[in-house]
């Protein structure tokens, strides 16, 4: 009969451990379920941040290929200028050189 004593005494003091290790499990689950959404949230965040920095990006890219491009028009304006004013030239002195 002690034996037996023993053995459900012993059983009994298991099973506690067991639902004592069950509710921590259950504690640190939830604690780490917790972490889990948090950082999920974070995550959701960083990735609108990456979309709005990405969207910025390309329209700063865009607007630079613009300015680069009106400077290149700008450019292409004040060497057609020159070669302009560089044909009137010859051709003043083709004139004044005919005339003579």
């Amino acid at each position: 009969m002690i034996d037996n004593d023993f053995n459900i005494e012993d059983f009994t003091l298991r099973i506690r451990q067991l639902i004592n290790k069950t509710k921590q499990l259950k504690a640190d689950n939830a604690d780490l379920s917790l972490v889990v959404k948090t950082k999920d949230e974070e995550i959701s965040k960083l990735k609108e941040i990456i979309s709005e920095q990405e969207s910025k990006y390309n329209t700063l890219m865009t607007a630079k290929i613009l300015d680069i491009t009106d400077m290149d028009i700008d450019n292409a304006k004040k060497r057609v200028n020159g070669l302009i004013r560089t044909v009137n030239q010859c051709v003043t002195l083709l004139s004044e050189n005919q005339g003579k």
